[in-house]
């Protein structure tokens, strides 16, 4: 198998990975709900496609905006027979276009109007979803085919690993089992590290983020040190193939506990991370979340 995963025949142990939906969740999605109906090879294995792993997503997408799993069938029904200009903007869309603005004018103050009066009717878990990754996308988009866009991009990282970083202090569990988080070599963005640390807080994970660009040599030590039970990479850029043939399974070898890494990477490369014995996360948050709570769960209950 390739390291693109797009057009192959994903098998459902590889899709629960990519996703962090159970087989036997996917199973029951396919069997009570008529949703993510996969192929089957003649001996009656399912097996699915890159098309079935964003159909996942999207499922988690509305789940995680309140839509019952009974009801995502008629609303995924519902957006294709929109057209995307009659579909309606909701509040999501206005909190969009308002901190766009903001960042467009390098205002602060502004877009902590917008930010705080997100927080204030919605879950942060929504406003990550909804609102925060989205405008990174967008950030990213506008980067690559506008002047001035890398400084808006910067200015907004600042202004987010900030706020994450406050939030990320005063929510810390007192007691758990310690996860060790890292940005990959050359990975300069720490936002999906913040925003996975966040969200392992929710879980009742204790965090011990590390940054950007961190050489892999130093993760099994600090982690030894730190007492931690896993080791999260958060990577989007592309690895130097000696990360992945040498750096990452020497790393594997001398952690002795579950190497996770999320981001990008872990879907564009993923069947190398699985050669070097690390587990990928996918890039959906609270997904990657409950995958490596199913994974750490033994120690949990030691």
């Amino acid at each position: 198998m390739s390291n693109s995963i797009a057009g192959d025949r994903l098998p459902i142990r590889t899709v629960a990975s990519l996703t962090g939906v159970l087989p036997v969740t996917l199973r029951a999605w396919e069997r009570r709900y008529g949703l993510i109906r996969p192929q089957r090879t003649p001996t009656g294995h399912r097996f699915y496609t890159r098309d079935h792993v964003d159909l996942i997503h999207r499922v988690l997408a509305l789940t995680a905006q309140g839509v019952p799993i009974s009801d995502v069938r008629r609303a995924l029904a519902g957006s294709e027979d929109k057209p995307a200009a009659a579909r309606p903007a909701g509040p999501w869309s206005r909190y969009l276009a308002r901190m766009s603005r903001a960042i467009a004018q390098f205002d602060d103050a502004a877009l902590d109007e917008v930010y705080d009066d997100a927080l204030s009717l919605h879950p942060i878990e929504r406003v990550t979803g909804n609102l925060l990754m989205p405008l990174l996308a967008e950030l990213g988009r506008r980067w690559e085919r506008e002047a001035g866009a890398v400084a808006e991009e910067h200015f907004f990282a600042v202004y987010l690993r900030n706020k994450l970083g406050a939030r990320l202090h005063h929510r810390r569990p007192l007691s758990g089992l310690k996860l060790l988080l890292a940005c990959a070599p050359g990975e300069h963005h720490e936002i999906g590290l913040l925003l996975f640390a966040l969200a392992a807080n929710d879980a009742g994970l204790r965090c011990v983020p590390l940054g950007a660009d961190i050489p892999l040599s130093e993760l099994a030590p600090a982690a030894l040190r730190a007492g931690c039970c896993a080791i999260v990479i958060s990577s989007s850029v592309d690895p130097e193939p000696a990360t992945l043939r040498q750096a990452l399974p020497e790393l594997v070898a001398q952690a002795r506990i579950p190497v996770f890494v999320g981001g990008q990477t872990s879907v564009r490369h993923r069947d190398a991370l699985v050669r070097a014995g690390a587990i990928p996360l996918g890039t959906d948050i609270r997904a990657g979340v409950r995958l490596l709570l199913s994974a750490v769960e033994p120690e949990r209950k030691a």
